[in-house]
């Protein structure tokens, strides 16, 4: 398997990328605090956790359209980002 020419980003850096595709558009914003249960008080509480941070990311991965939304905006490659993902979740 032939590895990128850049390598993968690290889990913060990947959900500080989430985190901001959210905060730019504020209706996915809001899915994510729905989906996660937070109210905007939790969620300045939680940024920069690692729960929350692994929480970005499976929401995003289980999003098709956020994920290749974020992918193009960010330059990252879908397989990129899923590899981040599969490091965090080994399981899958």
């Amino acid at each position: 398997m032939p590895r990128p020419d850049k390598a993968d980003p690290s889990v913060t850096s990947l959900a500080e990328a989430c985190l901001g595709y959210l905060a730019e558009n504020p209706e996915e914003l809001l899915g994510f605090m729905q989906y996660a249960g937070l109210d905007p008080a939790a969620l300045r509480n939680a940024v920069g956790t690692p729960a929350f941070e692994r929480g970005l990311i499976d929401y995003v991965a289980a999003n098709e359209a956020i994920l290749l939304a974020l992918c193009a905006n960010t330059g990252l490659s879908p397989e990129q980002f899923m590899r981040v993902w599969h490091r965090i979740n080994p399981a899958g």
